[in-house]
């Protein structure tokens, strides 16, 4: 399931390296001009990097989706409904009634991309923002025209769309695919568009016309990533299944295409200034760093498994529960690395909402909740949405009796104040 640090032959350290910190898998990458690193994360967090040390920007109340520079300005949005602008300190720049997955800058105004099926934007420096709306369903990526003039638009109502910008009004409809569109990648230059959909299409049209001028569908689903080099002669693709594909956009031939991942998808993709290095990430909690060159044309590279790739046949029952429920959001220690949810150490007679240093719902907020065999059972058997409406937990249940007897007699085992 985790992103694995591949070393090619012939790669030094010094050429393949992983930003580590987060405490969740990488959902976005984006890269400023100054070759500074932001990543958003399923933790709440935005990384910044600047030679591989983080500056961590908090304020999220859950996963963060995306990140952009604009300038020397960062923007992020989230599970939380919000787009936030990052200064000192950050604020929030507008709000959906859904989550928010995809930003776009254009001066003096941010577009996102929310899935309560609305296009929002919002002046930069603040002020009454405005939703456009026409899609259907959840809308997944935004891109500005180059005149800034009108947005592009992709939505899981499986169409692509323009709007005029000044009016709010959708000006055509580029194309319907049939299958939700996740992700959308443009050469202004050149006036083509590229898309990655659910059912694996990777296709690029004619931005005027919606003539296809390439198709670069393989068997592999769904697109999850795409990103252009600086220079726009290459396109990097990231799926559900860990591959990832370059395209070179000058010949509109494959160039590469390897796995990077041993089990789960590739969520991000990034590149280096100067184009050398491509970044990625999955459910990993770090973002990888691989020189283009290195990797292997048209073939898979070497894997190097890690060591605490644990196979779930090899687990209790208990542990296996935790590790598929509770631990992208959960760690076991005291110190909580950086986790989307608090550590659960010594969560027994814990009242809930209690734990210093973590920024709770206000649902939890004071809650009359304390943590026991009971209540946790209560809250996997009823699941978290229904028996703490409001709740940041994302909505899950373990139906089996004895599938939650066994996680909460792990969970005790594993967290106990006096274990040590």
């Amino acid at each position: 399931m985790l992103l694995l640090p591949f070393h090619p032959t012939g790669v030094s350290a010094e050429e393949f390296y992983t930003l580590k910190g987060h405490g969740g898998p990488i959902m976005d990458i984006a890269v400023a001009q100054d070759g500074r690193i932001a990543t958003a994360s399923f933790d709440n967090s935005v990384g910044v990097w600047r030679d591989r040390s983080p500056d961590w920007h908090e304020g999220h109340e859950a996963a963060v989706n995306t990140v952009i520079f604009d300038g020397d300005t960062i923007f992020s949005a989230s599970d939380d409904f919000t787009i936030r602008k990052w200064s000192s300190p950050g604020t929030i720049l507008g709000r959906h009634r859904g989550k928010v997955v995809g930003l776009a800058a254009a001066p003096g105004l941010v577009a996102s991309a929310s899935w309560d099926g609305t296009i929002g934007l919002w002046p930069r420096d603040g002020g009454e923002g405005r939703l456009l709306q026409g899609h259907s369903a959840g809308v997944n990526a935004v891109a500005f025209s180059d005149d800034h003039s009108r947005i592009y638009s992709a939505s899981s109502d499986g169409t692509l769309r323009e709007w005029e910008v000044a009016s709010g009004q959708e000006h055509r409809q580029i194309l319907r695919h049939g299958f939700g569109i996740n992700e959308i990648a443009v050469n202004h230059e050149q006036g083509w568009l590229a898309y990655g959909a659910v059912d694996g299409v990777t296709r690029v049209i004619d931005i005027e016309t919606g003539t296809e001028i390439a198709d670069f569908t393989l068997d592999r689903r769904p697109i999850l990533a795409l990103a252009l080099n600086p220079d726009q002669t290459r396109l990097a693709v990231g799926d559900g299944e860990g591959y990832i594909m370059v395209i070179d956009t000058t010949e509109w031939r494959i160039s590469r295409d390897f796995r990077a991942t041993l089990r789960g998808p590739v969520w991000a993709l990034g590149w280096s200034t100067d184009g050398q290095d491509i970044y990625a990430g999955g459910i990993d909690d770090a973002m990888y760093s691989w020189p283009v060159a290195s990797l292997t044309e048209h073939g898979q590279m070497a894997t190097e498994k890690r060591t605490f790739l644990k196979d779930p046949d090899e687990m209790e029952n208990g542990e296996r529960q935790f590790a598929r429920k509770c631990s992208i959001c959960h760690a076991l220690t005291p110190d909580g690395q950086r986790r989307a949810g608090p550590t659960l150490h010594g969560v027994f007679g814990r009242r809930a909402g209690s734990l210093p240093g973590y920024l709770y719902s206000d649902t939890l907020n004071g809650s009359e909740i304390i943590w026991s065999d009971d209540t946790i059972d209560a809250l996997f058997d009823k699941g978290p949405d229904h028996y703490i409406p409001g709740t940041k937990m994302p909505m899950q249940r373990i139906a089996d009796p004895a599938d939650r007897a066994d996680l909460i007699a792990y969970i005790r085992r594993t967290t106990s104040n006096d274990r040590n």
